[in-house]
């Protein structure tokens, strides 16, 4: 098991102290992605710029949802599967969304499953899709400006997942209850 430093503002490098603040002030505690991230200041606010960039997107809290979740679940994210699974419920988006995102099951919404499909289509094939990927993609209401968001949540999210990865990140006190393992997901 590998594990990274957590930081806090007083253990933190100089460069990450206003960023950490600024999490502070964001979420009323520090997440523990943020304090391993903390250790190259760069990252950390490279990982906040594309969360702001990505939540400014043209898409809503469902659709967010949809493609976080989805790379989260596709990644097996011990850390981010449970916190999204949690910022989900803070944005009111539907618990019926997040179960099938966490079971790898059908969205019942046709264009959010249409949504899901083009995410997943994109992180397993490193960003080859086919015309006809496209095409299925446009059909379902989404446009050329979508595709491209998708990448910009891939890219927060790749971030995110693979220092988790690396750093055995442990699961924040307030999203414990969501704990998820791709061991888990009913198929």
């Amino acid at each position: 098991m590998t594990t990274l430093k957590i930081h806090n503002i007083e253990t933190a490098p100089e460069e990450s102290k206003p960023l950490l603040e600024k999490s502070q002030k964001a979420y009323g505690m520090i997440p523990g992605l943020h304090g391993v991230l903390a250790g190259a200041p760069k990252i950390l606010e490279a990982y906040q710029t594309l969360h702001e960039l990505f939540t400014q997107s043209s898409f809503n809290e469902e659709e967010l949802t949809v493609v976080w979740q989805t790379i989260n679940v596709e990644h097996a994210c011990h850390y981010c599967v449970p916190a999204h699974t949690g910022i989900a419920k803070m944005m009111k988006v539907d618990d019926h969304i997040t179960e099938a995102l966490r079971n790898e099951t059908p969205l019942e919404n046709s264009k959010l499953e249409a949504l899901r499909t083009m995410t997943l289509t994109i992180v397993r094939n490193r960003g080859h899709v086919t015309q006809n990927d496209l095409d299925a993609f446009y059909a379902a209401g989404f446009e050329e400006r979508h595709v491209l968001e998708i990448i910009l949540g891939l890219s927060q999210k790749t971030i995110s997942n693979y220092v988790n990865h690396i750093a055995n990140t442990p699961v924040d006190a307030g999203f414990k209850k969501f704990e998820w393992s791709k061991d888990s997901v009913i198929s």
